[in-house]
């Protein structure tokens, strides 16, 4: 080989990919080969152990998160490292690390994708673009505003996956009115992530938004021994997701302000599009009646006794098979889905997993929540908001407030606060993971969209997470001006 070819080679070498895949391989070393951690202490004085399964699981972690946020392999084939790197150390067996790959919140992610696949491909998508732009207008911030407020509106009576798979094709129809270039824009960029943002700062007001609610709602009744109804939770959670949606607007107005302040004659050509596409198609609406059946299902179920046992994850797979049968999807439709998407959200189910079932997740609640059992009682709040904020961006929301919720529960009458504000304050910020796409699926959904990096949502998230933090600390006040009680006395 040449000198000039030598160079050349060398030039093409990536630095900064093997700088943080090799942070990652030494995290996941040290941790995994270090001696016996001690144990956590809660403050009835029992004892939790660190395991080398848990030390395993939490070295796992380290590595993916390293892996993820600086995207050094594709993020499908981080989640694999996750399922090979738990069976080759044997932190878990290979029939648990690796059916999480395909439990049933991955198989409602892989449903919710392909109801994005049928908007477009039946032209429902462009259809509902042309109107919304006909009414938001020409001007980029009122598009922006546009969007975010009806996929906040929209996850008060559907799952926040279910909502981003919809807005999704959407917002691209919208996207490619704006531009022809495939290069990323600042419109782009604040568009899509702005979408998952929203999508869950809207979750959290409902028990229809998300499953975490009900999880949570749960532990409060076996814990305190009081329910909290839908609509309790409604009034204290309104405010505060529809403060979020304005302030996200903000947020990405002024880190992602558009290139363009107005799109010139978008309205008009909005209108004609539209008016070209003629009368609705007989695809069209039955494609619609699938979807919102379904729906519809996933949504009022809960009041029908009579077909409250049925699982969301059934229901949305029947509008899958139902698609295939009435040949508004094919094959080539099956084989273009974003694998690399659903791959991601199987491996934070098995690391989410993975913590749970050996003990490192309850290890790092208790270690965690104990620092704070001798502080002022806000501070304690808080400190529970964060590490619920910190967590569900690494493995599922409902598993981050399971985790932690029956810990602070505990602690709480020690520092003399009412049960009901840390139930409200951790499912705030379980609601609204900001840093990592595995802590949500709209968060994956959205970075479908290719206008954004695993790192530049990272980045963007650090601030959209202290804003977050900011306001469940204004929240904690007006709840008690609302009615809800703060303290035990």
């Amino acid at each position: 080989m040449t000198t000039d070819a030598l160079a050349a080679s060398g030039s093409n070498i990536d630095w900064k990919r093997i700088l943080f895949l090799s942070i990652g391989v030494i995290l996941f070393l040290i941790v995994n080969f270090s001696p016996p951690w001690p144990d956590a202490v809660d403050p009835t004085g029992k004892l939790f152990t660190l395991t080398a399964e848990g030390k395993g699981a939490l070295a796992i972690f380290l590595l993916a998160g390293t892996w993820w946020v600086f995207e050094v392999v594709p993020i499908g084939i981080t989640s694999l490292t996750i399922g090979a790197l738990q069976v080759l150390f044997m932190v878990r067996p290979a029939e648990e690390a690796l059916k999480d790959f395909m439990t049933p919140s991955v198989l409602f992610i892989f449903a919710s994708l392909v109801i994005g696949m049928v908007f477009t491909k039946t032209g429902l998508t462009k259809r509902l673009a042309y109107k919304m732009l006909t009414v938001v207008g020409e001007r980029t911030s009122m598009i922006y505003l546009g969007c975010f407020v009806v996929t906040s509106a929209l996850t008060h009576i559907m799952a926040h996956t279910a909502v981003a798979a919809t807005m999704f094709p959407l917002l691209m129809t919208i996207y490619g009115m704006y531009t022809d270039d495939d290069r990323p824009t600042r419109f782009g960029k604040g568009l899509f992530m702005g979408m998952a943002f929203v999508a869950g700062a809207g979750s959290i007001v409902t028990l229809l938004g998300a499953a975490r609610g009900a999880v949570a709602l749960g532990f409060f009744k076996d814990i305190v021994g009081r329910d909290v109804s839908f609509f309790e939770l409604t009034f204290y959670m309104f405010p505060i997701g529809w403060v979020m949606t304005f302030i996200l607007w903000g947020f990405f107005m002024v880190f992602f302000k558009p290139e363009q302040d107005t799109i010139p004659g978008l309205r008009e050509k909005a209108k004609k599009l539209g008016a070209a596409m003629g009368k609705i198609t007989g695809t069209e609406i039955l494609a619609a009646s699938i979807i919102f059946g379904c729906i519809f299902i996933m949504s009022v179920k809960q009041f029908i006794p009579a077909i409250e046992s049925l699982d969301k994850n059934g229901i949305i797979l029947v509008s899958t098979i139902l698609f295939f049968v009435f040949r508004i999807l094919d094959i080539k439709d099956l084989e273009s889905i974003p694998w690399n998407i659903i791959l991601l959200f199987g491996g934070a189910m098995s690391i989410g997993f993975c913590l749970w079932e050996t003990g490192a997740a309850e290890w790092l609640a208790i270690n965690w929540l104990t620092m704070f059992q001798n502080s002022h009682w806000f501070v304690f709040v808080m400190s529970i908001a964060f590490f619920v904020m910190m967590m569900t961006n690494f493995i599922m929301n409902v598993a981050a407030i399971a985790i932690s919720l029956p810990v602070a529960l505990v602690i709480a009458p020690y520092l003399n606060v009412a049960p009901e504000v840390i139930l409200f304050a951790a499912l705030v910020t379980a609601g609204m993971p900001f840093l990592l796409l595995v802590g949500a699926a709209p968060n994956a959904i959205a970075y479908d969209s290719k206008q954004f990096t695993t790192g530049e949502f990272f980045l963007y998230g650090i601030p959209a997470s202290v804003i977050l933090m900011i306001i469940v600390g204004l929240a904690i006040p007006l709840w008690g001006l609302m009615g809800m009680p703060i303290t035990l006395n």
